[in-house]
């Protein structure tokens, strides 16, 4: 869970990772249509993935009777949401070069450019006016936690599927991953103006 605490860890990290130059800001965003790219082929794999697993008719056409692809829905699904957030830092001119963890320096990256200083929340005010729906600042600020919290809980899940022993990756864990996945990119998508 995203708590207060988390934040102002993760704002201090990127505050780290600025002044280690593994966070630089530059005019350069070539990168954006690379990431969003990835990012839609990851939403589609998972989407292919969920309905073989779900489909036993087609499970058998395709010669695989027992096929259970849910763990790769988890992980396509959660990938799909890091290259979104990836173009999201691109088309801000966010570079990241990291030693470490990709995934947890772009967690930081976006904590610290999009929800810190409340560009998340203005976008997400807009969008709601846009579609003509009713808004207010903590319904924005909310949208915008929730938007983080479903990306921080996508790569706990990944990272918890991937790397422990033992651990059964169900159907309802895989569809909600799959529909977290696909609000989260319709998010960054309007933040891009793609």
């Amino acid at each position: 869970m995203l708590d207060n605490k988390k934040i102002e860890e993760a704002k201090r990290n990127a505050i780290k990772s600025i002044n280690k130059e593994e966070i630089i800001k530059t005019e350069d965003s070539t990168f954006v249509t690379f990431f969003m790219q990835n990012s839609g082929n990851s939403l589609e794999t998972a989407k292919l993935l969920f309905e073989v697993s779900t489909n036993s008719k087609l499970n058998l056409s395709l010669g695989f009777p027992e096929f259970n692809g849910f763990l790769w829905v988890i992980n396509a699904s959660y990938y799909s949401m890091f290259y979104a957030v990836r173009a999201l830092l691109e088309s801000r001119g966010i570079k990241l070069k990291a030693e470490e963890s990709i995934h947890f320096l772009t967690f930081n990256a976006l904590i610290y450019y999009f929800f810190s200083n409340k560009t998340l929340e203005r976008k997400f005010i807009e969008d709601f006016e846009e579609a003509g729906e009713e808004a207010s600042a903590i319904l924005g600020k909310e949208k915008a936690s929730n938007i983080i919290e479903d990306y921080t809980s996508e790569k706990e899940k990944r990272a918890k599927f991937t790397y422990e022993m033992g651990v059964i990756a169900l159907k309802g864990k895989a569809e909600t991953s799959l529909q977290r996945a696909k609000r989260f990119n319709e998010e960054i998508r309007k933040l891009i103006k793609l």
